[in-house]
């Protein structure tokens, strides 16, 4: 249901309170942990669904926990890697849509919101990295939103890794030929994020950046175990 601003204002913003303190409450100590995006359209046979089981399970062997948005698809699959895994927490940060979302199965932490920008603060205060794995709008929305804190420097850099060279290539050649030429970002603007097929390229990814930031690797192989 569309809210009536003109008529609920005030309560409002008691209501953006509860859902920071309970977003606050709830993670402070999830120790590090990596933000994954993808649709929730990609079913269990879909080709990404497997790689982002594949993400989340390495991750959670390495002791990374994982943040979703706690829905289906890609999130229900990165979740369920997590829980494979063992090691790390799975998180389902959950939002209140006309097409009401259902928290998967696979979180062990589920906070619902109401509002989206609550929820998109606990996805960048408390993770270190994105992984962004095909999507839509929303999937979008995300990634540009990290890109453009990245890029007016309201926080540090940080991973920002596109999962899938075939599906990211279309929107890549387009910021290329489109936005470059008209000189609306520059050539500097595509180091704020990278382009992996595989797992284990995400791995090497993080184990680099906390190399470089923290002078430590504390991650552990970046190859699949077996079962």
């Amino acid at each position: 249901m569309i809210e009536d601003l003109r008529s609920s204002e005030t309560w409002r913003v008691f209501r953006i309170q509860s859902e920071l303190v309970e977003g606050f409450e709830s993670l402070f100590d999830l120790g590090p942990a990596v933000s994954i995006f993808g649709s929730s359209r990609l079913k269990e046979d879909s080709y990404y669904y497997h790689q982002a089981i594949k993400v989340g399970k390495m991750l959670s062997e390495a002791g990374f926990s994982v943040i979703t948005g706690g829905g289906p698809g890609i999130m229900e699959a990165a979740n369920k890697g997590v829980k494979m895994g063992g090691k790390g927490k799975s998180v389902g940060l959950n939002i209140e849509i006309p097409s009401e979302q259902y928290p998967n199965k696979y979180v062990d932490i589920n906070i619902s919101f109401r509002y989206f920008f609550v929820r998109k603060l606990m996805f960048i205060k408390y993770a270190m990295a994105f992984i962004i794995f095909p999507g839509g709008f929303g999937t979008m929305d995300e990634l540009f939103e990290a890109l453009n804190l990245v890029q007016t420097e309201k926080i540090g850099p940080f991973p920002i890794i596109l999962f899938g060279r075939e599906y990211w290539k279309g929107l890549i050649d387009w910021m290329k030929n489109t936005l470059i030429k008209e000189g609306t970002i520059g050539r500097e603007d595509f180091a704020y994020f990278q382009i992996v097929d595989t797992p284990e390229e995400v791995c090497e990814l993080l184990k680099e950046h906390l190399r470089v930031s923290e002078g430590k690797s504390p991650i552990g192989e970046c190859k699949e175990s077996k079962p």
